[in-house]
């Protein structure tokens, strides 16, 4: 059985894998989107569905007025004592000197079952991880944030024990490695094999000097050897290897006694007619996660045919087992909740601002704040996954006021968006408008009003997507389309362009509605079609 990477396409960053008898799950970070933390299940490695979205309740997750970027960062996903383990961080602020992010625990006897409240740890630093030890014993370890002036931000890696019974971090704290000269020491995992102690951990930013390292000790708060062949994983050496990014690493034994490691990556948009600033290009798809396999050599892991990663592995020795597509092209919006692909930003919508229920057979929105609010968005949207994809909706939408607006959207963050949305003029009564955000810099460049028929209720709005741009379209009649002249480029909407990096997600696409007047005034969208071209 051949495994093709990337094996979670779109954004799917900094994953933590574990096994729960003959089940493989990973964990995903979400920063601001919510339900917060991704978890995927597979059977064979190679094929996973999306099973869970365990932080689904304002009482586990609030990111309410959370920046950019910000929110779910590196969640840790483990199963011990017949049960599941996840720990997250929510981190409130991304600028200047501090990093100020809470670290929670939280568990389930199943992976989609309703997960318990939160424990808080520390707010010490992110990327925390917790390691169940062969005596039971349970520590935590994440990354120490230093704010101090003149000082590395990375501090090193800091532990401390855990006590399930006491639900709190007891005992000494203790840094027990302070990375390599790449520094950025992040994204901690402990491993117990063969009386070995593995510390695996990320350096070099998660751009494209990334890495995985990895260290040994006999001794569990350490001194920890770090690995002769460092760095475990890196795309830094290796340019034009399509998989960039290689970092932020987690390994997994199989039951068929197999290593594989799970690691994050970018894929980069090909370079033709891109006036680029970054000489790797740009990855609107956001950082993905994908699979290498690992030997063992004098009790350290390789990854198979080097360092670097490959775009076709070996996969176990196990039969294969694919799973029904678990997101349908076309979403009528039949059901009373929404597919689990579908997320909002930074907190849940109650019925008062996304209802399945007030016009069946439709995702009804009620207008609140625009897209570069960080508060209350009525907006649902879903992840890129594909270079080249048509994202279509039909929307029912009568504003009064140019304060009113809904439609099609395609967003990275606040400050990075663009829109094809049904809005009013003073002139030509319903209008549509195409808005574009570029680092908060406004345009709206449709030289000519496109006036709405007054016999026209339903609008059809299409993007479609082709590798390095996209075009927006729309129809009155569902039949006859007519493109928006703007090509816009798909680079605009990556970590790598905005701002000139330092941000995290990935592009998404998705409908959304708008009233500033406060009117709240409701759009109806109809259906959301997602499909991947050939």
């Amino acid at each position: 059985m051949l495994i093709q990477n990337p094996i979670l396409t779109g954004f799917n960053p900094d994953p933590s894998i574990c096994r729960a008898r003959e089940d493989y799950f990973i964990a995903v970070s979400t920063f601001e989107w919510f339900p917060g933390v991704g978890i995927y299940h597979s059977k064979d490695l190679k094929n996973w569905r999306l099973a869970s979205r365990p932080l689904n309740r304002l009482s586990q997750l609030n990111m309410m007025g959370n920046p950019d970027s910000g929110g779910i960062w590196a969640p840790a996903l483990s199963y011990s004592d017949n049960k599941f383990w996840l720990i997250y961080t929510d981190v409130k602020v991304v600028e200047g000197q501090w990093k100020d992010s809470h670290n929670y625990l939280v568990t389930c006897d199943t992976i989609d079952g309703e997960w318990s409240e939160p424990i808080h740890l520390n707010s010490s630093g992110f990327d925390p991880s917790l390691f169940h030890d062969e005596d039971g014993k349970k520590y935590l370890v994440n990354m120490l944030w230093d704010h101090r002036v003149g000082h590395h931000n990375f501090y090193g890696i800091v532990m401390q024990e855990y006590n399930p019974e006491l639900k709190r971090l007891t005992g000494k704290k203790e840094i027990i490695f302070k990375g390599t000269d790449i520094k950025l020491t992040e994204a901690p995992h402990l491993y117990k094999i063969n009386g070995y102690y593995y510390l695996l951990t990320a350096e070099g930013g998660t751009k494209y000097d990334h890495q995985a390292t990895i260290a040994r000790s006999k001794n569990l708060w350490g001194p920890y050897e770090v690995h002769p062949g460092n760095p475990l994983i890196t795309s830094f050496p290796y340019p034009r290897n399509p998989l960039q990014k290689a970092g932020h690493a987690s390994i997994v034994h199989t039951h068929t006694d197999e290593w594989f490691l799970v690691h994050l990556t970018g894929r980069p948009l090909p370079q033709e007619g891109q006036a680029l600033l970054d000489p790797r290009g740009y990855c609107p798809l956001g950082r993905e996660t994908a699979i290498q396999r690992l030997d063992w050599e004098n009790d350290w892991p390789y990854v198979v045919g080097g360092n670097q990663p490959s775009l076709e592995i070996e996969g176990p020795n196990l039969k294969e087992n694919p799973f029904e597509n678990d997101y349908e092209e076309k979403d009528d919006f039949d059901s009373n909740s929404l597919n689990k692909h579908f997320q909002s930003l930074r907190i849940p919508l109650g019925e008062d601002v996304v209802s399945l229920n007030d016009n069946p057979g439709h995702l009804r929105l009620y207008g609140r704040e625009s897209l570069s609010s960080k508060f209350t968005q009525a907006h649902i949207a879903r992840r890129w996954q594909h270079f080249n994809f048509t994202a279509e909706t039909k929307v029912s939408f009568n504003p009064v006021t140019f304060q009113q607006a809904a439609g099609l959207v395609n967003y990275y963050n606040t400050q990075n968006w663009t829109a094809l949305q049904i809005t009013w003029d003073e002139d030509k009564g319903r209008i549509l408008e195409l808005t574009i955000c570029d680092n908060f810099i406004f345009t709206q460049p449709l030289e000519e009003k496109i006036a709405i028929p007054t016999d026209v209720n339903d609008v059809y709005l299409r993007v479609d997507v082709d590798t390095a741009t996209y075009r927006y379209s729309y129809s009155f009649d569902g039949d006859r389309w007519t493109a928006i002249p703007q090509k816009l480029h798909s680079y605009k909407l990556s970590d790598d362009y905005i701002n000139g990096g330092g941000f995290f997600t990935g592009a998404f696409v998705g409908m959304q509605c708008q009233d500033t007047s406060g009117q709240k005034l409701h759009a109806d969208f109809d259906y959301f079609i997602y499909k991947e071209k050939a």
